[in-house]
């Protein structure tokens, strides 16, 4: 593992059904036509913090110059290198946010997606972000959004000393703009909805979250935070 990993149960010990959730969110892709319009990433180098098993590097790959995916867990970045071997653009390698394996000012798009950066403790991955960004650059958070939604309220039940106000001002202060977008996990089967569920939520509010939520969908608020440096 890199130096400075946290550790990501949900992926790193469920990489196969955290796939699904991949699939199964933003369908629609709201998110994605946001983060197309707030940080183009057309010709440009990015990098994904956290990339896990590559699965964000492809669409990057399709317009950007180039594509980076930092991961500190090795045996995802072994998938990712699968997954990408035939783009010629795109590379994943072993790193961590706090200890980034690249240059100073050679990214010009950075995408987060609930990796490290949730907030108040995550200073020294900002200073290795300051660091990696060019002049001109724009960087992308995307985190959850307790406040709002019925995958928001199964957040508070399930992670309660998560304190989104304090989260928001922690975003704000540090010059980063909140944009924020409701849209939805689709599920094919009731037994993904409820796999996913069980790795993202301890038992007890797994359970009761399956037990009362019927269908295959579920309203999901996100904050898409960006920075422009």
């Amino acid at each position: 593992m890199a130096k400075g990993a946290v550790r990501s149960p949900n992926i790193w010990d469920h990489p196969a059904t955290y796939e699904i959730e991949n699939h199964a969110f933003d369908r629609l892709g709201l998110v994605t036509a946001l983060l197309t319009d707030v940080a183009d990433w057309t010709e440009r180098a990015v990098l994904d913090i956290g990339a896990g098993t590559g699965f964000h590097l492809p669409l990057f790959a399709k317009t950007a110059k180039s594509v980076v995916g930092v991961e500190p867990n090795s045996d995802l970045v072994a998938i990712g290198e699968r997954r990408i071997r035939h783009l010629p653009n795109a590379e994943i390698r072993l790193g961590s946010a706090t200890d980034l394996p690249l240059h100073d000012h050679s990214i010009e798009m950075m995408h987060a997606r609930w990796a490290y950066f949730f907030g108040p403790g995550c200073e020294p991955g900002l200073r290795e972000l300051d660091r990696v960004m060019a002049r001109g650059g724009v960087a992308t958070i995307i985190d959850n959004d307790p406040t709002t939604s019925t995958f928001g309220n199964w957040f508070r039940r399930g992670y309660p000393r998560v304190d989104p106000i304090a989260v928001e001002r922690f975003w704000s202060l540090h010059g980063w703009q909140r944009h924020p977008v409701l849209t939805a996990w689709h599920f094919d089967t009731r037994a993904d909805f409820e796999a996913v569920v069980k790795i993202e939520f301890d038992q007890q509010t797994a359970s009761a979250i399956i037990k009362a939520h019927c269908g295959l969908s579920v309203d999901y608020a996100v904050n898409v935070w960006v920075k422009h440096f």
